[in-house]
């Protein structure tokens, strides 16, 4: 009786239901988001909220004693573009003269890395990172040094008259270069060369070689072979270059404030001021925006006008 009862109960309470499993395929969708999760929250804690809280600043009414509130002023953008839009025209011609200078400068060197350098390839990399390891600020500071009234460089220029032209061109006073805007943009040319070096190192060195042996198999001088085949495949390194290079130029303020004087302040150089000194925060966070919207408006047309396919 129990054995015959024992048989009959399953048959009884129905089929056995197993937990529902997760598909195989379904695991390997949602991995890309998983290994997305912590670069996103890094993200919103890091930059999506303090731009939040910026942008609440931005039309904040109120002093420091009284304590600021959002009124939704935003009388304070104009306010803030009417006022200092001198330094926003210098920053940006300060950033663009320093770009161009690191481009003159830079591609002749990554040239010679990835083509020429040969087994002094690394070492010759290793000398272009090796500025990094000193501090950004002791690396401006050392070029008041090199650029001081009684230094080797000012005799130097001196003594060839050069001096005498960069002062008639309004680069530089009389026969010194610090306080001008010559020493402002040697500051920023020297800091973020490696900035364009290594973005043209990067796209020269993928060019193939066998590209230039063609190039001279249909009898095109070094120069037609240049200009038609390795600066054109050159163009993503040139163009990531530039943005690594004016980006950060046009927002520095160090620069100014070390190698410059009050006629040389950049727009960075006014939002610090107002963020430390004038505690004007609400027009420091207007003015922060306004930079933000012109980079990245003059950032947007230029590689749309570039048409490098790598950026776009």
């Amino acid at each position: 009786m129990s054995a015959t009862a024992t048989s009959e109960a399953p048959a009884d309470a129905g089929p056995v239901r197993k937990p529902p499993l997760v598909k195989p395929a379904v695991r390997k969708r949602l991995v890309p988001y998983w290994l997305l999760l912590p670069g996103i929250l890094w993200l919103l804690v890091f930059f999506a909220a303090p731009l939040i809280y910026q942008a609440s600043t931005s039309v904040q009414t109120g002093s420091l004693e009284e304590g600021f509130k959002v009124t939704w002023h935003v009388q304070t953008y104009w306010d803030a573009l009417t006022e200092y839009y001198p330094h926003f025209l210098r920053s940006v011609l300060y950033a663009a003269t320093a770009t161009v200078l690191c481009l003159l400068l830079g591609y002749p060197l990554a040239y010679l890395i990835a083509f020429r350098a040969g087994r002094w390839r690394n070492l010759v990399m290793i000398l272009v990172i090796a500025p990094f390891f000193t501090s950004f600020l002791i690396r401006t500071l050392a070029w008041k040094t090199i650029l001081s009234d009684s230094g080797p460089v000012v005799g130097a220029l001196n003594s060839l008259h050069i001096l005498d032209v960069t002062s008639y061109l309004g680069i530089t006073e009389g026969q010194r270069v610090l306080a001008t805007p010559l020493a402002v943009v040697c500051g920023l040319t020297y800091n973020f060369l490696p900035f364009m070096i290594l973005p043209l190192y990067t796209s020269l060195e993928r060019i193939d070689p066998r590209l230039h042996e063609a190039a001279g198999d249909l009898y095109a001088r070094p120069l037609t072979t240049f200009r038609r085949v390795t600066f054109p495949l050159s163009m993503p390194g040139v163009v990531a270059g530039t943005l690594l290079t004016f980006i950060p130029a046009a927002g520095d303020y160090i620069n100014a404030e070390l190698l410059g004087s009050t006629d040389q302040k950049m727009i960075g150089n006014v939002i610090q001021s107002q963020f430390l000194r004038v505690l004007d925060y609400p027009t420091a966070a207007a003015l922060s925006f306004i930079l933000m919207a012109a980079i990245l408006t003059m950032v947007t047309v230029y590689i749309r006008k570039s048409g490098t396919e790598d950026l776009v």
